[in-house]
């Protein structure tokens, strides 16, 4: 059995003689008789009831004619992707996030790419995740880094990075010389966290309820730099990724501690529409990404994909 004959028993079948499949390949129809009938000696069973001048499919043809189907399917797929892969990447890309990767990661991310892909033109928008998601689903955008989990049927989640969220205070705040910060001690103090609903919150409210801690919430704002200058100012604590306040810590603006007990962690993964095939412009920019993360700094998530 060769591909030849798959494609004339898949032409058979599909116009219903050997005379129509003659004409559509360009072969006689003796030829065709020919193949058909090595076919079904090899199988030891007939793939054809001949009826008349017309022929009609028996199961066992109907079994080979699945497997041809799906062999010039994986044929054509494997084809476009290796065409795909030598051609320079063009285009757009249309990149959402959060507020947080952004600010920190999208600028080095993007960076790397565009030097591997100059051709390619990347349009990046932020803002509250259930309007990313949304866009996603819609396909008016490609691709987005966000705080996980997405639960959404028709899109894919692929973990990235994990992130341990730190108490961060000023430096004249009681908790800022505490060498050993425990849950309890987070009890009723005056907080300025991310909005409600939105996924990074709902890890800090899931630990406050773990945890049993009662804050005091002052301020909600989805803007990290504003969290930050709030918590800065003296207004109140804040819980945020130690990537985002590196640089205030350094310099003594912030006050950064590490809650004991079990880590108080955020996720963070690629979200992106299901489908057949992966277009090489996201697969590319996750690999790019994948490989930044070490030098970044950030902890990398074993990738699985989910739907």
């Amino acid at each position: 059995m060769d591909l030849r004959q798959l494609e004339i028993l898949k032409a058979v079948a599909e116009t219903g003689s050997f005379t129509g499949a003659g004409r559509r390949l360009h072969v006689s129809q003796s030829a065709i008789s020919r193949q058909i009938l090595l076919l079904e000696a090899e199988l030891n069973e007939p793939l054809f009831w001949r009826i008349k001048r017309k022929v009609k499919i028996t199961p066992a043809g109907e079994a080979l004619l699945q497997l041809s189907l799906r062999v010039f399917e994986d044929i054509r797929e494997t084809t476009d992707r290796l065409s795909e892969t030598q051609q320079k990447l063009t285009g757009t890309i249309r990149l959402v996030g959060g507020m947080t990767v952004s600010i920190y990661v999208f600028p080095t991310l993007l960076k790397e790419f565009q030097r591997l892909h100059p051709d390619v033109d990347v349009k990046v928008m932020t803002g509250p995740a259930d309007r990313l998601v949304r866009r996603l689903r819609a396909g008016t955008v490609d691709l987005g880094l966000l705080t996980l989990p997405v639960s959404e049927p028709d899109l894919v989640t692929r973990p990235v990075m994990r992130e341990e969220l730190q108490l961060v205070t000023y430096p004249a705040h009681p908790m800022a010389q505490k060498k050993r910060v425990e849950p309890q001690d987070l009890n009723k103090l005056p907080f300025i966290l991310y909005e409600s609903g939105s996924n990074t919150r709902r890890v800090i409210d899931e630990f406050f309820v773990r945890e049993q801690v009662q804050p005091k919430i002052v301020m909600e704002t989805e803007n990290v730099e504003i969290i930050k200058a709030m918590v800065a100012s003296g207004i109140g604590s804040t819980l945020i990724s130690n990537h985002a306040i590196e640089r205030e810590v350094r310099s003594g603006v912030l006050i950064a501690h590490r809650i004991q007990g079990h880590p108080l962690v955020r996720e963070t993964g690629w979200v992106y529409l299901k489908a057949n095939r992966v277009p090489r412009k996201i697969s590319e920019m996750i690999r790019v990404l994948d490989e930044l993360l070490p030098q970044m700094g950030l902890t990398q998530t074993v990738a699985t994909e989910a739907s």
